[in-house]
Formats: C-alpha cells, structure tokens, sequence
C-alpha cells in the first residue's frame, strides 16, 4: 500500500541465506547477494573488490561439478549492520573432503552484503587438506560433519 514502508530483513537472515546458497550449489543466487561493489578479503589472501570479480572465483572454486560446499553454524551475532559468524565450512572436491573452522564478518546494507571478510587457520586448513587427501586411501579418517546445524542441504 502507498505509504507503507518495506519490511527490512535482518542482516543475519541475509547473510544465513547468502551461506545457504552457497552451499546449495546456487552460486550465482549467492553472488546475486553481495553488493555490487563488495569487498571480499579471505584475510591473507588478496582483496577482492567487485560482485563480478567474486562471482568469477566463487565459479572457478565451487562451480564445478565435483566441487561442493558445505557450512555448519556455530555461532552468528550482529550489531547494527555487522554479522559475525564462527562456522565450520568444508570444501569438496571429488572424493576430498576439507573441514575446517571460519569466523566471517559481513557488513549489511538494505539487502546487500558490501563487506565479507573470513579469517581461518593456515595450519589448521593444511591439515585439514591432508586429512582429506588421507581420507581418500582411508576412509576412517576422513572428517564428520560437526554437531552445529548445517545450512542448505538436508542432513544425511
């Protein structure tokens, strides 16, 4: 109705849905949820700047057929516009699974996410690589999803 001013979503439900997707395998709805001047920094890794620029990793690393991803939350909070997240993410390539911990922070604005910043553990992300490559030759070893709540596909 005229005069009615829109319902404004929470930024932790914009960026729980920009997680979800991801993990759905919609990388380009994802993307479609940045900003479209973000500012993406996997802290120690280069800056990215642009939608157009993430949207083009995001398809090299997770646009592929053998590729997956999956997120279990652990903890989310925000203030104002800023959402932190400390998550599990794991990257999937083929039979290789990669489990590792993440803490994200994403700046909200409207309906669009114009800062994401995730900070993880190189030592931490090695071993876990190493863990997944083993996990191939021994099953055993390969890392279980966490007792946090997965976003996106059901669990199994």
């Amino acid at each position: 109705m005229p005069g009615e001013s829109e319902i404004e979503v929470p930024p932790e439900h914009i960026v729980e849905r920009f997680l979800q997707l991801l993990s759905l395998g919609e990388v380009g709805d994802a993307v479609d949820v940045l900003d479209a001047d973000v500012v993406y920094t996997n802290v120690s890794l280069p800056t990215l700047r642009g939608r157009e620029r993430v949207r083009r990793l995001a398809r090299a690393t997770l646009g592929r057929p053998s590729a997956g991803f999956e997120v279990y939350l652990h903890a989310i909070s925000t203030r104002g516009g800023t959402v932190l997240t400390e998550r599990t993410d794991v990257l999937t390539y083929g039979p290789v699974r990669i489990q590792f911990w993440v803490c994200g922070r994403f700046d909200v604005e409207g309906d669009r996410i114009v800062v994401w910043r995730d900070y993880f553990d190189w030592l931490a992300f090695g071993l876990a690589t190493a863990r997944g490559l083993l996990g191939v030759l021994l099953p055993g070893l390969r890392s279980k999803p966490p007792a946090a709540g997965r976003l996106g596909a059901s669990r199994r």
